[in-house]
């Protein structure tokens, strides 16, 4: 088995961060195109990570502040899978990847960047995503600007929004 590094995680991972959370709505008083967000329902969050491993990289979380999947409602709990579901299927639609990462992680010792606000990763994957640049040259190469990401991803979530309503 081979390792991958990737020291810039571990600045960002352990580094002082702003005040406030990132996941909640006041956070900076930004606009959600500042921050990102493709999705908002009065319980589910999707928003664009940025600092992404991978073009397209998406952070599904729940609009209320907390850190446990023990403190999701049952409501929340079918909110949140049936986001990453449509998120995922938005990607492949627009993105066309090979596969994807999904997850999440509690606490920071499981790497969680954000340990008080619960959040799903999903990470669209093509072969050969990986390469020597970032073990060698502490460089990503990501070869879409996330702007223009979320540019072609925002009509679909919106559609997602306007579906929901009916």
């Amino acid at each position: 088995m081979h390792n991958l590094w990737a020291p810039w995680r571990v600045e960002y991972i352990l580094g002082k961060k702003p005040p406030g959370c990132i996941f909640c709505k006041d956070y900076y008083a930004q606009s959600d195109e500042e921050r990102l967000i493709l999705y908002r329902s009065g319980l589910i969050t999707v928003m664009m990570n940025k600092f992404p491993y991978n073009n397209g990289h998406l952070l599904v979380s729940p609009v209320r502040h907390l850190s446990s999947l023990d403190e999701l409602t049952a409501e929340e709990e079918l909110a949140l899978m049936s986001l990453v579901k449509k998120s995922t299927r938005i990607l492949r639609s627009v993105m066309h990847p090979d596969g994807f990462n999904i997850g999440l992680n509690i606490g920071r010792e499981a790497g969680a960047g954000y340990e008080e606000h619960l959040h799903f990763h999903i990470v669209p994957r093509w072969r050969g995503d990986t390469n020597f640049m970032a073990a060698i040259a502490d460089i990503r190469s990501i070869p879409e600007h996330i702007q223009q990401s979320y540019s072609k991803l925002l009509p679909l979530f919106r559609k997602e929004s306007v579906d929901e309503a009916v």
